[in-house]
């Protein structure tokens, strides 16, 4: 499938266009924030806390008194950085042992793959609430956390795509001419590989964005006075019944970005996948 074909057909997916819309608009506002903000993130003003959503502040204040738009505004550069790093410690050694596994086999595929089996025997956010309490509470060990939860998923569909591959005749071709290993891994095997690894790791966005906003709202992904939207979302939780807005502005920003994730990479399956495209 051309790169061309897989652009035409990206644009006759309504779930992808509305994802990529969704996605792009929290983008633009995490570039953007601090010239779009209409105050200080991280400023307190206790004369005005609990405000309602008004003209002045357009998604009200929080308990100190905080603009609630600014800070979501700022929320969407951390819960994007959340997601890209936290997909990347996950995709690359997930990746790698995927590789290794599916194709050299035998005692080598069963290390792996057992390893791989006690991550996934554990909940991923138990899993991930034990390392973060391991490695002390904060953005950074929030990510590494995610992070490491995800390794095994990565590691086994790449492991699956490699034990297709490697009985396919070019593959075995390239074997008998003399092709090295890391040849044929990194210029055969690899790149063959790459749709779904694509596929989830836009999907893996998503859920890395809300398993951070979780551990966010147990106290233990980033901590005050950082305008993250788990965190917030927690804060709210205290103040439902006084000031909705506190809490459902954040929820709705996790909301967006999940849903524009999810949506996407839906679409991508659907545009990358040859079982799907036929029928």
């Amino acid at each position: 499938m051309s790169k061309l074909d897989m652009f035409t057909d990206l644009r006759k997916s309504t779930s992808a266009l509305t994802g990529l819309v969704l996605i792009c608009l929290i983008v633009l506002l995490a570039l953007f924030g601090p010239w779009i903000a209409p105050a200080d993130p991280l400023l307190p003003s206790p004369l005005i806390r609990l405000q309602g959503p008004s003209a002045q502040h357009l998604f009200g204040t929080d308990s100190l008194g905080r603009d609630m738009l600014s800070r979501v505004i700022f929320g969407a550069r951390i819960s994007l950085m959340i997601g890209i790093i936290s997909v990347t410690i996950s995709l690359i050694p997930g990746t790698i042992l995927g590789l290794l596994s599916g194709y050299f086999g035998k005692r080598i595929d069963s290390i792996i793959m057992r390893c791989m089996d006690m991550l996934l025997a554990f909940p991923a956010i138990l899993l991930a609430i034990f390392i973060t309490a391991i490695l002390e509470p904060s953005l950074t060990n929030t990510m590494v956390a995610v992070g490491i939860v995800y390794i095994p998923h990565y590691a086994r569909i790449v492991r699956s795509s490699v034990l297709s591959l490697k009985g396919m005749l070019f593959v075995q071709a390239i074997s008998h001419l003399g092709g090295g290993h890391l040849r044929i891994l990194l210029k055969h095997i690899l790149p063959n590989c790459l749709p779904p690894i694509i596929v989830y790791a836009t999907l893996g966005m998503g859920t890395a964005v809300l398993q951070a906003a979780a551990l966010g709202f147990l106290g233990l992904g980033a901590q005050p006075p950082s305008p993250e939207w788990g965190a917030m979302l927690s804060e709210g939780r205290q103040y439902i019944q006084l000031a909705p807005h506190v809490a459902a502005f954040p929820g709705a920003a996790i909301l967006i970005l999940v849903l524009g994730f999810n949506l996407f990479g839906d679409g991508l399956r659907d545009v990358l996948d040859p079982s799907l495209r036929s029928q």
